[in-house]
């Protein structure tokens, strides 16, 4: 087996781009193949669509500053777990935790945190299932773990967060106190429609014949 690399020893910025730029199209491969089997074998696809994201410099080095921390590589693979990011936008609710489940049985990713902003939601009303996974990246002589931040929500829960990331841009953090409560409310109803289309369509399914039952005229 490849020995297994230590990031104390990268020093050099392309190199890590190389590193995390791998774990990303890792954790996209794996979605797509587990995408493709749920629909061989269900009929159906829990993923609508996969956004893949790395973090600029400069957001990596804000983010050390805010925490205290030197910009060194070393600080940045240590503290910073969402340099690479993955985004999967679903249609249910019902199919993050799907999912979620899917990615943790895999057997080479490890689970290293989990936030579960469904179940808890953030003051603001902000709803989203967040992982940090490790996926190992084998290079030619040397297997790097690379960190991961998985980050699942639907269609409605996405567009919320969407909208409540360029309200903050815009005010730079200082949303007036109407827009808040306003966004709030988004947040409940985002809710109610995810709640509901989601039951719409467990009643559908509970309607539907199955290939038997239409070959044999039922």
């Amino acid at each position: 087996m490849d020995n297994i690399g230590n990031y104390e020893d990268v020093t050099s910025w392309n190199t890590v781009i190389l590193l995390y730029n791998s774990a990303l199209k890792e954790i996209e491969t794996k979605l797509q193949i587990l995408n493709d089997e749920f629909q061989h074998v269900h009929q159906y696809n829990p993923i609508e669509h996969i956004k893949s994201r790395l973090k600029t410099p400069e957001s990596i080095v804000n983010k050390l500053k805010r925490r205290g921390y030197e910009s060194t590589i070393a600080n940045m693979v240590k503290y910073v777990n969402d340099i690479a990011g993955v985004r999967i936008i679903c249609s249910f609710t019902s199919d993050i935790y799907r999912i979620a489940d899917m990615m943790a049985r895999q057997n080479d990713i490890s689970v290293l945190s989990i936030k579960d902003y469904i179940k808890n939601p953030k003051d603001s009303g902000y709803k989203s299932f967040h992982m940090i996974v490790s996926v190992p990246i084998f290079l030619s002589n040397e297997t790097m773990e690379t960190k991961v931040e998985i980050q699942i929500r639907t269609v409605a829960m996405d567009f919320w967060a969407s909208l409540e990331h360029k309200i903050n841009y815009k005010y730079d953090g200082t949303v007036p106190e109407h827009i808040k409560r306003e966004l709030s409310e988004c947040a409940e109803m985002v809710s109610d429609l995810d709640a509901k289309m989601m039951s719409l369509n467990e009643e559908i399914k509970g309607n539907e014949k199955t290939y038997e039952d239409m070959v044999q005229g039922v």
